[in-house]
C-alpha cells in the first residue's frame, strides 16, 4: 500500500488544504501520515528518513518568495541526505505554486483550482497533464462508473446567432474548463423540426431559440468542439419532424450519448410539431424502441412537460410512471429519469422532494436485469428570478435539495436563463456553483427524504397515482392487450382529461378543464365550483361518468 507523508512547511499553519489532500487519498486506499503545522524543513527531513514514504506532500500558502527559498532549501537537504529517489507534490495557492514549479523537485501541482476529480484521478495513477481521449469514456454509462461519486453533470449550450461559430467557439472554451461532462445542445426551432425539409424552413426564425444547424457538418463541427479539455460526451434535443431518422443521425453525427424524447409532446398539442397526439406517441415508441435496440440509454421529456403547464402532482407522477413503463417496453436497458425540481414555483421544497421520491419509488419498481432507471435531477426554469444574485442563490438552494436523490446526473440550469441564454462563461460560472454544492453534499448531508411530511406526502401520491394508472388501464380495457403502451388508449387519455392540465384550455387535441391549486407547497386538483381538494377516486368517477365509460 503506497504511503504519503503530508504537511505544510515554515511558517505556514495553514493545514486544511493537506488535510484534505490525504483524506482524498485515504479514500483510494494509500497510507497516509500527517505531521502537522509550520513543520521545519529539518524535521520533514527526519520523517522521510525515518518513515520512507513513496510520495511526500509538501504545501504552503503564504509569501510566494519565501516559499521559494524554503523550498529550495527543502531541495537542497535532500539532496543532501540522499532522500531525492521518491515522488514529491507541491499544494499551495496558486503564485506559490508558479514559484514551486522554478525549483524543479515537484512532479506535481495542486492550487485548489483544479477540478477536484482531477485530485482523484492523478491519485489514481493517471497523468493529468497527458491525458488524451482514451483517458475519457465516450459513453454515458461508462463515464458514470468512471466518474463516481460523483455525479456526472450536464448542462445545455447553443447559442442564438446567424451561424454555429459562436456555439462552437463556446463548446471549446467550456470542454478545456473541465466543469461538465455533457454538452446537452439546443438547436432552433426550424433545426428540430425541418432539418430534412429545408425548403420549409423560415429565414426569419434562424437562430430563434438555439443554434442554427443546417447540415450534418454542422453537427460534426459542433462534436469537434469537445474533443479538447475532459473530452465531454455531447447529446442532442430530438428532432419534431421525422423523428426516428433524426435520432439515428444524432447517434452517426455526434455520439448521441443518450436519445431524449416524450410520450404526449412535441406535436399538435403543443403546437411544437405537424403530428398529431396519437401519431407522435406512435413515433415516440418507434425512437425509444430503435435506440433500445443498440444499447443506447434514453431519457424522458415527459413529466416536467406537464408541471410546467400546472398540471396537479398525480398527472406529474403518472406521466413519470408511464415514460419508465414505456421505455421498459420498448426495450431500453438504461433509462434516464428526469426530476425537474422548482415546478411549478410554488411548490415548497418539502412537497417538491416528495413528488420527486414518488416518482421514483414507481419507476424503480419497474426495475430488473434488463431494465435500470438512472435518476437525473435540475432546476426549473420557471424558479430563477431575473436578478443575477438571486438567480445565484436559487441555483445553490435547488442543487442541494436535487442531492437528496442521489442523482446519476446533475442537469445544471445556467442562473442567468431567466434574463439571456447561457453563454460559455455563464455556463463555466453555474457549473462551478453547482459542482461545490456538490462536493460539500458528498461530504455528508442530512437526509430529507426521512422527515415525515415528506414521507408522508409521498405515499399519498403513490397511492393516488395507482387510482390514475388503473383508470387509463380500465379505458383501453377489453379493446388491446397492454392499454398503457397503446398509443390510442394514451391518446384517448389525454382527450378525456384523465391526463390534464389548466393549460390545455381551449385546445382542440386535449382537454383542459381541470382546475389545479397550490395547496401547503403541494399542487392539487380541485372543485371548479367549491375549490374542495378532488381526490383521483372522484375526478376518474367524474371524467367516466361524463364519457359513458
Amino acid at each position: 500500500m503506497p504511503k504519503i507523508l503530508g504537511t505544510p512547511i515554515g511558517e505556514c499553519v495553514h493545514v486544511a488544504g493537506t488535510l484534505n489532500f490525504l483524506r482524498l487519498a485515504s479514500e483510494q486506499g494509500y497510507q497516509t501520515e500527517f505531521m502537522g503545522a509550520a513543520t521545519p524543513i529539518k524535521d520533514v527531513i527526519g520523517a522521510i528518513r525515518e518513515t520512507d514514504p513513496d510520495i511526500v506532500a509538501i504545501s504552503y500558502r503564504l509569501t510566494p518568495e519565501t516559499g521559494y527559498s524554503l523550498l529550495v532549501e527543502l531541495k537542497e537537504g535532500l539532496k543532501e541526505a540522499g532522500l531525492l529517489n521518491r515522488r514529491f507534490i507541491f499544494g499551495g495557492t496558486p503564485p506559490v505554486a508558479e514559484k514551486a514549479k522554478e525549483v524543479g523537485l515537484f512532479e506535481a501541482y495542486f492550487t485548489g483550482e483544479e477540478p477536484l476529480e482531477n485530485v482523484i484521478a492523478w491519485l489514481k495513477g493517471q497523468d493529468i497533464e497527458a491525458r488524451t481521449a482514451a483517458d475519457f469514456p465516450d459513453e454515458l454509462m461508462e463515464r458514470l462508473e468512471w466518474k463516481k461519486p460523483f455525479p456526472i453533470i450536464r448542462h445545455h449550450f447553443g447559442l442564438p446567432a446567424d451561424t454555429i461559430e459562436p456555439t462552437v467557439d463556446g463548446i471549446k472554451r467550456i470542454a478545456e474548463a473541465e466543469v461538465l461532462d455533457v454538452v446537452s445542445l439546443g438547436p432552433d426551432q426550424d433545426a428540430q423540426e425541418n432539418f430534412f425539409t429545408p425548403e420549409k424552413a423560415d429565414p426569419s426564425r434562424r437562430g430563434a431559440g438555439g443554434v442554427p444547424i443546417r447540415s450534418e457538418e454542422d453537427f460534426r463541427a459542433l462534436y469537434e468542439a469537445t474533443r479538447r479539455g475532459n473530452y465531454p460526451l455531447m447529446r442532442s434535443y430530438a428532432g419534431t419532424a421525422q423523428i426516428l431518422r433524426y435520432g439515428e443521425m444524432l447517434r452517426r453525427t455526434i455520439k448521441n450519448a443518450w436519445c431524449a424524447t416524450s410520450i404526449f409532446w412535441f406535436n399538435r398539442v403543443d403546437g411544437r410539431g405537424p403530428m398529431t397526439l396519437q401519431e407522435s406517441i406512435e413515433e415516440h415508441l418507434a425512437l425509444m424502441k430503435w435506440h433500445g435496440e443498440r444499447d443506447v440509454p434514453v431519457e424522458a421529456n415527459e413529466s416536467h412537460h406537464w408541471e410546467l403547464r400546472d398540471c396537479h402532482d398525480v398527472v406529474a407522477v403518472v406521466s413519470a410512471y408511464l415514460s419508465a413503463y414505456l421505455n421498459k417496453k420498448m426495450g431500453v436497458k438504461n433509462y434516464i429519469a428526469t426530476y425537474m425540481f422548482n415546478t411549478p414555483p410554488t411548490l415548497s421544497d418539502k412537497m417538491d422532494l416528495a413528488k420527486m421520491l414518488a416518482k421514483a419509488e414507481l419507476a424503480e419498481a419497474l426495475e430488473d436485469e434488463n431494465f435500470r432507471c438512472l435518476r437525473q435531477t435540475r432546476t426549473g426554469l420557471l424558479s430563477y428570478p431575473v436578478d443575477p444574485d438571486y438567480a445565484i442563490g436559487q441555483l445553490g438552494a435547488s442543487v442541494y435539495l436535487q442531492m437528496a436523490m442521489q442523482p446519476d446526473i446533475v442537469h445544471v440550469v445556467g442562473y442567468c436563463e431567466a434574463h439571456h441564454a447561457a453563454t460559455a462563461e455563464d455556463v463555466i460560472q453555474s457549473c462551478k456553483i453547482a459542482r461545490k454544492v456538490i462536493q460539500n453534499c458528498l461530504h455528508g448531508m442530512p437526509d430529507m427524504t426521512y422527515d415525515p411530511e415528506v414521507a408522508a406526502r409521498k405515499e399519498e401520491l403513490k397511492r393516488e397515482a395507482l387510482i390514475l394508472i388503473e383508470a387509463i388501464k380500465a379505458l383501453g380495457g377489453g379493446k388491446v392487450e397492454d392499454p398503457l403502451a397503446d398509443p390510442a388508449t394514451l391518446a384517448r387519455a389525454v382527450e378525456i382529461g384523465l391526463l390534464d392540465t389548466p393549460q390545455l384550455k381551449g385546445n382542440p387535441y386535449a382537454c383542459g378543464e381541470v382546475v389545479t391549486k397550490p395547496i401547503n407547497g403541494a399542487i392539487y386538483a380541485v372543485d371548479t365550483g367549491t375549490g374542495a381538494v378532488l381526490s383521483e377516486e372522484e375526478r376518474v368517477e367524474r371524467i367516466f361518468k361524463k364519457y359513458g365509460i
